[in-house]
């Protein structure tokens, strides 16, 4: 069992405490928040061990968990590294490409793993099809979200849309040939709403809009390949797959089916993936202890985390 210690408590420290505390492959140490009227509410809510300092945290554990404000990351993960210890940082990995870099960088040189909270990839719907969406070459996502002031101290690219960017990554396998994007600030000091168009040199283009003042939450992308369209509800937890298939010679009176102009037939045929419900949030700390103890490649890697930072900036560059 790994011993594992959180650094920040705020909204989402919290739940990756409790998380950690509950898995069979984390022994929960404590945690680390600077502010301590905030840590001293932790500890008497949820009876968790404080930790006054940072090295402290650090050097009881095995694996370190950054749930840190964005700014912090980079500097919790150097320390963190350079002890010998393995780091899950939540997303966005840093503040920057350029220390991105430098924690690839540490994490290769004395060894150490390192996975990022991309935690959109462990979504029930998105893990019931990713095995089905190959070569998508347009896709459509949304990722809208009331307005809460918690993560306004980043543009809404870093916040939200920066899920959607990890997610088509992982499904395009071809380099980003060129972005167009704007961006709008609304009620916050940096961009509040944001579309990006990112065309791929093998002719996928996804259109990306993400926004942090809707009147309701959604969280929706579409996939559109060759015979097929995959819808995947990231906030329902729902999937449709819609196929095509050549029209059997003998139709069959209840098919559906539709002819091109070229008299081409095609029959319509949906499937229906069981959704296996689960806890991201768990199965993302989890699969990291499987990738230390088994000595494998996270689910998410650092270079992982490192790709999406770099096209998430050079959208906000292009506002």
């Amino acid at each position: 069992m790994l011993k594992a210690g959180v650094l920040g408590a705020g909204h989402l420290g919290k739940i990756h405490l409790r998380l950690l505390n509950q898995s069979d492959k984390y022994e929960l140490v404590g945690f680390y928040d600077p502010n301590q009227k905030n840590a001293q509410k932790v500890v008497k809510e949820f009876g968790y061990t404080s930790f006054t300092s940072i090295d402290e945290l650090i050097d009881a554990v095995d694996v370190v968990d950054i749930v840190t404000p964005t700014l912090s990351h980079f500097d919790c993960a150097e320390k963190a590294l350079k002890k010998g210890k393995h780091i899950f940082v939540e997303k966005p990995i840093a503040n920057t490409v350029e220390e991105a870099d430098a924690i690839i960088a540490l994490a290769e040189k004395y060894g150490l793993k390192g996975q990022v909270g991309h935690v959109e990839r462990f979504n029930p719907a998105f893990m019931a099809v990713k095995d089905k969406i190959s070569s998508p070459m347009f896709i459509e996502a949304h990722r809208l979200a009331e307005f809460n002031p918690r993560g306004t101290d980043v543009p809404v690219v870093l916040d939200l849309m920066i899920h959607d960017i990890d997610i088509i990554l992982s499904l395009v396998n071809s380099p980003v040939k060129s972005i167009n994007a704007s961006g709008v600030s609304v009620i916050s000091n940096s961009p509040d709403i944001a579309n990006a168009r990112i065309e791929f040199e093998n002719g996928c283009v996804a259109n990306l809009t993400a926004s942090r003042i809707s009147l309701k939450n959604m969280r929706k992308s579409r996939f559109f390949q060759r015979d097929a369209y995959i819808s995947v509800d990231f906030l329902e937890k729902k999937v449709e797959v819609v196929k095509m298939k050549d029209a059997a010679k003998e139709e069959d009176e209840f098919a559906l089916i539709l002819q091109n102009a070229e008299g081409v037939k095609k029959q319509i045929y949906f499937e229906n993936p069981k959704i296996a419900a689960n806890n991201a949030i768990l199965d993302e700390l989890e699969t990291f202890a499987d990738a230390i103890v088994n000595n494998t490649t996270p689910v998410v890697t650092l270079t992982h985390g490192k790709e999406a930072l770099k096209v998430a900036m050079e959208i906000i560059a292009n506002f």
